[in-house]
């Protein structure tokens, strides 16, 4: 029997799936993983107390692991995650790649177009059908994640802390338990700030037809498109894909964007995992 395990990863969740030629045998979601925050041992733990114990019927049959997972965009990154997956899986044969290339093929198969990523953090390239061919450099939450569920949170909170929002929004937001203490500790104290930030995201959420809120989000949309889409080649000529939960549940927002800065949206999906699981069939 040839079996293989499927692993996207955010910095929020991973997805797992055990494939057998084109049957799912098995699917579970983990924590997610970055190896700019986690070392080989915290994913070690986490695999081997939640997700070990659920394929012990199966682990000797598991010839293949096909990782993609934020954060792994350089050699020493690769080697953090790959660390922890043999610690969890010995001598397996594993592939770890950028979470850009399961969004790539997730989102255009084997067909050239743009691939974004909107969830936690933000991030795009240019895919010629087989492989990444131009990229943006991501650079976090701090300095980039146009567009992310962390930059719409920080930019809210941003806000908040200017006493600019409306005051509807700010009473709300005070009485759903937030206040400046609260964040403080959060994104200053916490492990994870960029997830704190994201989360914020579901407080907006609960105003889809507030024009302040609706503005907020076109204009990191904006902003997305202007710093990551916008410089690559023949861009307006080409689709704009986009996978994760902030481009998904703000799908309304993203085509006003793009068609504010003249783009072409083509698929919006919320995983990837299902056009993993198509293209490892």
């Amino acid at each position: 029997m040839s079996i293989k395990l499927i692993a996207d990863s955010g910095s929020t969740k991973t997805d797992w799936v055990l494939l057998d030629d084109k049957k799912v045998l098995f699917q579970y979601q983990t924590i997610g993983f970055n190896p700019y925050f986690q070392s080989s041992e915290t994913i070690y733990n986490e695999i081997k107390h939640v997700l070990l114990p659920l394929l012990e019927n199966q682990l000797s049959n598991i010839n293949h692991i096909a990782y993609y997972g934020a954060g792994c965009s350089s050699s020493d990154k690769i080697e953090v995650v790959k660390q922890g997956l043999y610690l969890a899986f010995g001598n397996i044969k594993t592939e770890v790649n950028h979470d850009l290339l399961a969004a790539a093929r997730a989102l255009c198969g084997k067909e050239k177009g743009i691939a974004c990523i909107l969830g936690t953090g933000s991030n795009s390239c240019l895919y010629n059908g087989t492989e990444v061919i131009e990229n943006v450099p991501s650079v976090g939450y701090m300095f980039g994640d146009h567009g992310s569920g962390a930059t719409i949170g920080k930019t809210f909170i941003q806000y908040y802390f200017d006493d600019k929002l409306p005051q509807h929004l700010k009473i709300a937001f005070e009485k759903a338990g937030f206040h400046r203490e609260l964040i403080l500790e959060n994104v200053y104290k916490k492990p994870l700030p960029s997830k704190y930030l994201a989360s914020i995201s579901n407080f907006i959420s609960s105003f889809p037809n507030d024009s302040f809120i609706k503005e907020l989000i076109i204009n990191c949309f904006i902003d997305f498109f202007e710093a990551q889409v916008s410089k690559y080649t023949n861009a307006h000529e080409l689709p704009v894909n986009s996978v994760g939960s902030i481009g998904f549940y703000y799908k309304e927002f993203l085509e006003i964007a793009a068609k504010k800065q003249g783009f072409k949206i083509g698929n919006i999906i919320k995983s990837p995992i299902d056009g993993l699981i198509k293209y490892h069939s």
